[in-house]
This record gives structure tokens, C-alpha cells and sequence, in this order.
């Protein structure tokens, strides 16, 4: 006669959190234990939560390669999805419509499995022009809206400080040498900023 093993009442297996990006999940440029994922996971569990955040973060990866792999990334039993792309396709200088298009068939696919995902957004620089950062900075709030998906609008904005008056001196300080990628101190900011969010996402498996 089988045996069925089942938990407790009131228990429940862990909750596996993908985290998939760039080169901002995959903590470029930081000790072990100090990029997003790790720090993330770290508040989550303080927090009283039993999760494990995965890492899916690619350095260097743009939206099409996040489509090319998320079919995959997700094979692997995940509860919940955190999508942090579009920072290689600002930097490329890539139409915001393929990035639009990108990042949409990625949270289809998300979508598809029933799964609940957090998009965090990007805005493009001024340099640019103003056309180009309109198309950019509103596809996200856009293809959440679409896509029943929660939001994070600007996973870079917490070092700003004030959004009314932001300090591009004390933003820096919070950038590795590079200009580009947070220092530690950068990612706990991050973090901290976009945990509520996580945490309301997480509410609906736990």
C-alpha cells in the first residue's frame, strides 16, 4: 500500500520566487550575497516568509533574450515571477517597440502558466530625445496594465531620493565605479523600495 506524505495543516512547501533580468539580478559587479537576489531573499525570510528567490539573471541579456529563455527559466516549478529587462535595449539604443513586443511575449508566457509576476520598469535617459523616452518609459506601465501583471515603475529610481527633487550626487554614491550598476548599499535601497510590492505578490500563493 502507497504511502501519501502530506504537511501539516497550516504548512505549506516552500515558495520559489524567480527573479529574471539582467545583469541587475544577476548582481554583477557584487560580492556573493550582496546582489538583488541574495538581499532579497534575506528581508524576505526576516520577514518571516519561506521562500526561496531564484536567480535568472543574465549579464548583458536584452528583452529578446529574456523572451528566447523565459519558456525554459520557468520550467522550473516557480509560485511567482519579478521581470527586470529593458536596461541592455536602452543602452543598445534598441526601438522601444521590440522591446515592447519583447518583454510583452514574456509576461504572455507568464501569464499562460497562471502565474502571478512583478514587472519592474526602466525610464530612458533624456539624451535620447523626448519621442524615444515616452515610447520607452510608457511601455511598462502599459504591458502591466495588459497583462494583469503588478508594477515597479523604475527599478533604478530608489537612489534617486525625492522623484520631485532628485539627488544625482547621492545616486552616484550608491553606483559601483561603472556609473550603471548598484553598489550594495544601491541594491539595499532597491530592495527595501520595491519589498511591499513583493510581498503583496507573494500573499497570493502563500
Amino acid at each position: 500500500m502507497a504511502l501519501l506524505l502530506v504537511l501539516p495543516a497550516g504548512v505549506r512547501a516552500e515558495v520559489r520566487l524567480l527573479a529574471f533580468g539582467d545583469s541587475l539580478v544577476q548582481g554583477y559587479g557584487l560580492p556573493q550575497g550582496e546582489g538583488f537576489v541574495p538581499q532579497l531573499e534575506a528581508r524576505l525570510r526576516d520577514g518571516g516568509h519561506e521562500v526561496s528567490v531564484i536567480n535568472a539573471g543574465v549579464s548583458g541579456d536584452t528583452s529578446a533574450g529574456g523572451l528566447s529563455r523565459i519558456g525554459w527559466s520557468l520550467a522550473e516549478d516557480v509560485d511567482a515571477v519579478i521581470v527586470v529587462l529593458g536596461g541592455n535595449d536602452l543602452l543598445r539604443g534598441l526601438d522601444p517597440g521590440d522591446t515592447r513586443e519583447n518583454i510583452g511575449g514574456i509576461l504572455e508566457e507568464i501569464r499562460a502558466r497562471g502565474l502571478p509576476v512583478l514587472l519592474a520598469g526602466m525610464q530612458a535617459p533624456g539624451n535620447y530625445g523626448a519621442a524615444y523616452k515616452e515610447a520607452f518609459d510608457g511601455l511598462y506601465p502599459a504591458l502591466a496594465e495588459a497583462n494583469g501583471a503588478r508594477l515597479f515603475p523604475s527599478f533604478m529610481a530608489p537612489l534617486m531620493g525625492d522623484p520631485e527633487a532628485p539627488d544625482l550626487a547621492a545616486a552616484r554614491a550608491l553606483l559601483q565605479p561603472d556609473g550603471v550598476h548598484p553598489n550594495a548599499e544601491g541594491v539595499a535601497r532597491i530592495v527595501e523600495a520595491m519589498l511591499p510590492q513583493v510581498e503583496a505578490m507573494l500573499a497570493e500563493v502563500e
